[in-house]
């Protein structure tokens, strides 16, 4: 899957800048998580539960867009265990031996998380199954007719898989996991008591206004809503006296070119090619990507899903078609079949 070839502040990737920030800002017990309330109270009954019973708890998917918490999940659900977790990733995990490696150094009750956990090859999967399912190891001795199986127990610990392509995953590795949670964009209100926490432990005077201007344009992702405060934070320090209102909130999102509904140049970018260039659609996706210099990939990858979110574009059999929605937030004059005319954009 193609990625961005540049970081983009609505992005809801983990940048390298973000990884600090993240840190600092992560919730550490579940009472504490803002959001995803099926999911959280799910998560407290198998907690609780595998504390009474003084079990592990069962291996956890967590599947969902990106930046919407899975990782944090991940190191709370240890910390309410009060065990140890393993963090690693399906691309960092190349070959069996790696794979191995990490498994016969867990403790009992340790944690094992893995992101993109769908990127995992098939052969490191083999690795997988028997040690999720039978807690063993399974390591091929010698070549050919003389080559032999060896079992090796594994302490009982739980495998926290999280991924952003769920329909990616082989069946039998999601068959494994005892447990599927599906995490969703957030709502508003969710997203301005995230904005408030973040506020606090920064330390970091913002009227609600302003929390409620971040809310709007933070595309439903905490992530994203914690990257637009720590540059608003930046650009009071700079231009005011460090406090944020609504006046220099806006002046911000400005300079950063993401508006009301969180879109930045590239999304408008987008979305004006299918009206201006090719009368609002249909037009194919290689046919937008050579428009704008990107990659195809990219595009359906990255900037699509939020834009269909929002019900701006459509996918047709033909192509991409631009809906009224997305004619009425860029400016254009709505014409169905005839050509965009500008008129405020």
């Amino acid at each position: 899957m193609q990625e961005e070839q540049t970081p983009r502040v609505v992005s809801a990737k983990l940048s390298p800048d973000d990884a600090m920030l993240d840190a600092n800002l992560r919730p550490k017990k579940l009472g504490d998580f803002i959001g995803q309330q099926k999911v959280k109270e799910n998560l407290e009954i198998s907690i609780k539960a595998a504390q009474k019973r003084g079990e592990t708890i069962d291996h956890i998917l967590l599947y969902g867009p990106p930046g919407l918490g899975k990782t944090t999940l991940a190191f709370i659900i240890a910390g309410e265990m009060g065990v140890n977790i393993k963090v690693s990733s399906g691309p960092a995990i190349e070959r069996p031996g790696d794979l191995a490696a990490i498994l016969t150094n867990l403790q009992k009750g340790d944690v094992l998380f893995i992101d993109e956990v769908h990127r995992l090859s098939r052969v490191v999967e083999e690795i997988l199954y028997p040690a999720m399912e039978d807690y063993a190891l399974d390591i091929i001795l010698g070549k050919g007719p003389g080559a032999r199986s060896l079992r090796l127990s594994l302490p009982r610990f739980t495998l926290i898989g999280a991924t952003t392509r769920y329909a990616a995953m082989s069946s039998p590795l999601r068959d494994r996991f005892g447990s599927v949670h599906r995490l969703d964009f957030y709502d508003d209100a969710s997203l301005v008591a995230i904005i408030k926490r973040s506020a606090r432990i920064l330390n970091l005077k913002i009227d609600d206004e302003s929390i409620s201007l971040i809310a709007c344009r933070a595309r439903g992702t905490p992530r994203v809503a914690n990257r637009l405060l720590k540059r608003i934070r930046d650009y009071a320090q700079v231009k005011s006296d460090g406090t944020v209102t609504a006046g220099l909130t806006l002046e911000a999102m400005g300079k950063l070119e993401v508006d009301n509904l969180g879109l930045d140049e590239i999304d408008r970018k987008v979305l004006r090619t299918i009206i201006e260039k090719f009368d609002g659609g249909p037009v194919g996706l290689d046919t937008i990507a050579a428009s704008i210099s990107e990659e195809s990939d990219t595009i359906e990858s990255v900037y699509e899903p939020y834009l269909l979110q929002l019900g701006f574009i459509e996918r047709t059999p033909r192509g991409r078609v631009a809906t009224r929605l997305a004619y009425e937030h860029l400016g254009f004059k709505y014409r169905k079949g005839q050509s965009a005319q500008a008129s405020l954009f």
